[in-house]
């Protein structure tokens, strides 16, 4: 049954209107009918009343041997009844047609119809066959007789019929137009809700977690003192503090990336001077303590970390400003071959499996970052499983866009790591230690290539499986 109602609430209101005035007209019109048929009713009683029973009198004067051989039929309706009952039997029955009575051809349930109506004086209702109904009377005649006068309920009936017909079309049509012209009108008055609605929509569908979007203008003639008007209002003011918000985030955002890349472009020359006192420090050719020269090589592995750190840094902030890449042919077979040699070098222990296309799969873009884009996957891969899991990368071509995948039987990462396991700064364990190198940005850095190349990153992950794949448009 729920199904079968309007889901919008223009359908909804109509379909109301359209009740609630179907219910009133069907109650118009029981009313009338009801009343004109009760006085039509107590007409025809009134008028039988009036009747006297002289037709059914004459029939009992007819049975007189010095009697006229005809009954009084003055004054009497066409098709009006008379009876005579004598002992309980019905002994004469006839009906005026053309101003004179005719002999009433009667069934047996007929004559026990007119034999069981009650001599009280009253109207009562009776049916007989081939005559249809008919309003009948009985009173006593002067032979202890039952005379029965009755009239015919059809002139009634054809009049309530005809009422109820009429009213039915009428009612019938009004609701029609009316249907029409209130769902045009309930439209023209949800015009100014339907507004905000499409502005929701537009609004819900902008991307509001970038920070640049532009937000459509207020909603015209939002005028408090309506419902709608104070919805399109309330929406203004909403919208208003959005884009206030939105410009605030968006001016820290900004802020913030013009200091992480100020920051990482100073760092990087003291970094390197520190790198370069550090080697030449080791290169002296007289004797170095052994406690010095421990602190000088950790001096020099610090200031390399330090380097990669400055330099992601400095990538994600240029990546992040919209920097546009280098965009030229590349194999990206053979990045993917390369991009996995340098992982074996690096981790032997781990056994890599390749699934690429026997042909070469060329595209446009930056190599050098899709080459480091993999490669970090390949390092977060053996960085974070143990030695012995097997890690496979994949490369599928589709018709719209190309998919790199890179799987591995491992441990998996935790659910609750995994919406946030593209951020920055994030470490898939918290407690171990910074001599990996890891600096919680090469997931990001992915990302950030990825988008850039205008393609989409996610993972999938349970343990014993998981899979990082990125694809890239044609």
């Amino acid at each position: 049954m729920r199904r079968l109602l309007p889901r919008t609430l223009r359908g909804q209101l109509t379909l109301g209107l359209v009740t609630l005035l179907a219910l009133a007209c069907l109650a118009v019109g029981v009313t009338t009918v009801l009343a004109l048929r009760g006085f039509l009713m107590g007409r025809l009683d009134e008028q039988l009343y009036a009747s006297g029973g002289r037709f059914a009198a004459s029939l009992e004067r007819e049975s007189e041997p010095d009697a006229d051989n005809r009954s009084d039929t003055r004054g009497q309706a066409e098709r009006t009844l008379g009876a005579r009952i004598t002992d309980g039997r019905v002994s004469e029955a006839a009906v005026v047609e053309d101003d004179t009575d005719r002999p009433l051809p009667m069934t047996a349930e007929d004559r026990r119809a007119l034999e069981d109506v009650p001599l009280d004086q009253g109207a009562h209702t009776i049916s007989l066959s081939g005559r249809g109904k008919y309003r009948v009377t009985a009173v006593r005649g002067d032979d202890n007789d039952t005379l029965i006068t009755g009239f015919p309920l059809r002139p009634v009936e054809e009049t309530v019929h005809r009422l109820a017909a009429v009213e039915a079309a009428l009612f019938a049509g009004a609701i029609v137009v009316t249907g029409i012209a209130g769902g045009l009108w309930v439209r023209v008055s949800l015009r100014p809700l339907r507004r905000v609605g499409e502005q929701a929509a537009e609004v819900a569908d902008l991307p509001l977690a970038t920070g640049r979007v532009a937000l459509p203008g207020p909603l015209p003639d939002a005028d408090p003192r309506t419902e709608v008007g104070g919805l399109g209002a309330a929406v203004n003011r909403m919208l208003g503090h959005v884009e206030d918000a939105l410009v605030r985030r968006q001016a820290s955002e900004e802020r913030l990336r013009h200091f992480a890349a100020d920051a990482s472009h100073e760092l990087r020359t003291p970094v390197a001077n520190i790198r370069g006192h550090a080697e030449l420090a080791l290169r002296h050719r007289g004797p170095v303590p052994g406690e010095v020269r421990h602190s000088l090589e950790r001096i020099g592995s610090e200031s390399r970390r330090m380097t990669h750190l400055v330099d992601d840094l400095l990538l994600l902030a240029r990546l992040d400003a919209g920097r546009p890449l280098e965009e030229r042919p590349l194999d990206l077979t053979l990045l993917i071959l390369n991009a996995t040699e340098d992982a074996r070098a690096a981790s032997p222990d781990h056994h890599w499996r390749l699934d690429l296309p026997d042909a070469p799969v060329v595209i446009t873009g930056d190599a050098h970052r899709l080459h480091q884009a993999i490669g970090n996957l390949l390092a977060n891969a053996r960085t974070h499983t143990p030695a012995g899991t097997e890690v496979s990368i994949a490369l599928t071509v589709s018709a719209t866009d190309i998919g790199i995948s890179v799987s591995d039987d491992g441990p998996g990462i935790p659910d609750e790591l995994q919406p946030e396991v593209f951020s920055r700064f994030v470490r898939g364990d918290q407690a171990r230690s910074r001599s990996t190198g890891s600096t919680g940005l090469g997931l990001a850095i992915v990302r950030a290539v990825v988008h850039a190349h205008g393609g989409t990153v996610h993972v999938t992950s349970r343990p014993g499986r998981t899979t990082f794949r990125l694809t890239v448009p044609r």
